[in-house]
């Protein structure tokens, strides 16, 4: 999935960061992502983008956040995706949660896996067992045409800090199941040689003649298992963080063309995200 910048509700008590009395604060970051995967999906094509953000974080668990996708590919250097955000965290005694909703504006030319949806709304709720967190993730994704798309994630997750607390570590596992809508439209625009611009990328094969359907998009299916680690650094008002990620898709697609069925061919994905955070108030 598209990364989104590290957030109160991310980080535990490190004597160092912003959680640790609560109060309102604002966090611009510079963070690179090495490809744009959705579900376990990407393109045949990286898409690396360098992301600027900015977010602001009230003390009553409000939030609002916007932040800019430059497109760093090779041949392409634009921006290509706009994001709009906002929600409401918490915590309470071992439990923890959120409730957000987010806007898309995608370039034209975009070939970015998610490049069909507009938004999403997406509740998560989490509990700490104290030798590990499991987490609950329902989402639903708008997209530009057809029906919405509906997820399931079921993660489990364990924290460490170390160097006086300054280092904070979190190793996961996510599974994710849903429908596949957004796929069949990013096949019709952009996988199967139907680029929507003037992109780099070099489709899966197929001519791209007319609509192309995919089997069963509406059924829910288990799309994908990720092994996920988090690393931040707390340095006075900055926040280093490194997230590698390892996807291992499930559930391969059949589109269907004029020509014949293709089975497409579901590889594991490594990618990771990289930047920096600097949160101002508080003490």
């Amino acid at each position: 999935m598209l990364f989104a910048p590290v957030r109160s509700q991310d980080r535990k008590s490190q004597g160092t960061g912003p959680e640790q009395e609560a109060f309102s604060y604002l966090m611009p970051g510079l963070y690179y992502i090495s490809d744009a995967v959705f579900m376990g999906r990407r393109d045949s094509v990286a898409a690396p983008y360098l992301m600027p953000s900015l977010g602001y974080y009230h003390k009553s668990g409000l939030h609002a956040e916007a932040s800019a996708s430059y497109l760093v590919a090779p041949g392409e250097g634009r921006m290509d995706l706009f994001m709009l955000g906002g929600g409401y965290q918490f915590q309470k005694g071992d439990f923890s949660g959120s409730l957000s909703a987010t806007a898309y504006f995608f370039n034209d030319a975009s070939y970015n896996v998610k490049s069909e949806t507009a938004g999403d709304l997406t509740a998560e709720l989490a509990y700490d067992w104290d030798w590990v967190e499991t987490s609950l993730r329902l989402s639903s994704y708008l997209n530009q045409e057809g029906g919405p798309d509906y997820f399931l994630g079921i993660g489990m997750r364990r924290s460490w800090s170390a160097l006086d607390n300054h280092l904070y570590l979190q190793p996961g596992v996510t599974l994710f199941a849903g429908t596949q809508r957004f796929y069949e439209a990013y096949y019709n625009s952009s996988r199967l040689g139907n680029r929507k611009g003037s992109g780099a990328g070099s489709g899966a094969g197929a001519s791209g003649s007319g609509d192309l359907r995919l089997e069963e998009v509406a059924s829910f299916k288990v799309l994908n298992l990720e092994l996920e680690f988090q690393a931040h650094y707390f340095y006075r008002h900055f926040i280093f963080s490194f997230y590698p990620s390892l996807a291992f898709p499930q559930s391969p697609a059949t589109i269907l063309t004029e020509e014949g069925n293709l089975k497409e061919t579901l590889d594991p994905t490594f990618y990771f995200v990289v930047g920096v955070g600097f949160w101002i108030g508080g003490s």
